[in-house]
């Protein structure tokens, strides 16, 4: 009985050894009739913008129109004393929104007709090709507030002109690098990497230098000085 049982045990070792041999030639015959191979490759820089700008307003509230005015151009002179002393040249004034104010009713809290003052905003926009001005001016300019200046400032942002080029560049080298990881798959088969049949660029990543962050929609990162670009780049090779 026992040596019927061990029989019937190697009977079907090989048949599954057989299947699996089928199984296998099939898979590998799939693959080398189509004698093409596809990789992803990547490659990055790290960049050092080359231009910053910096946003903030000025925002006045006072009894009268005139008032209201008249602080503004004030604190407009200061501000802008302070930005020459800091060697900023592009000051870009925009336009000026203005708007009344109106009491509140004391029992209801809803707004009465009665004018309560008059407001100001002027947005202001500078910018510099030394960012390491742009990034001390928006750490200090809020002390403008110690001079009566009422004054909000938003993030600065941070740009590099030769991304262009440097995205040919990246994409150039991602290609190459799927190249490379092709060779080392079909190393131990003895093929080789042949012409490339088909390129697919994937999104860019434009992150601070020490972010892992990634997005399907690509990241464009303005908050940061030194920035890392990342290329993908999909690459279909002939087998040969």
């Amino acid at each position: 009985m026992l040596e019927r049982i061990e029989k019937l045990q190697v009977i079907s070792l090989g048949l599954l050894i057989s299947i699996a041999i089928v199984i296998s030639t099939q898979m590998i015959s799939s693959t080398v009739s189509k004698n093409e191979i596809s990789v992803t490759g990547s490659a990055y820089e790290i960049v050092k913008s080359d231009s910053g700008t910096l946003s903030f307003d000025i925002a006045i509230k006072r009894p009268t129109k005139q008032l209201a005015y008249n602080a503004l151009q004030t604190q407009i002179k200061t501000v802008e004393k302070y930005l020459t002393s800091k060697q900023i040249k592009t000051i870009e004034r925009k336009t000026i929104n203005g708007y009344y104010s109106y009491k509140r009713d004391a029992k209801t809290g809803a707004y009465t007709d009665i004018q309560d003052s008059y407001n100001l905003n002027q947005p202001i926009q500078i910018s510099s090709d030394n960012v390491e001005t742009i990034k001390e001016i928006s750490n200090d300019i809020t002390s403008l507030i110690n001079q009566g200046v009422d004054i909000n400032v938003y993030p600065a942002s941070y740009d590099y002109s030769k991304l262009p080029e440097l995205k040919v560049s990246l994409l150039e080298k991602a290609s190459l690098d799927a190249k490379n990881r092709a060779s080392s798959m079909l190393k131990p088969s003895g093929n080789a990497v042949g012409k490339i049949q088909s390129v697919k660029m994937g999104v860019y990543q434009i992150t601070p230098v020490d972010s892992t962050s990634v997005s399907d929609m690509g990241i464009n990162d303005t908050t940061s000085i030194d920035k890392k670009v990342t290329a993908v780049a999909n690459v279909t090779f002939k087998i040969k």
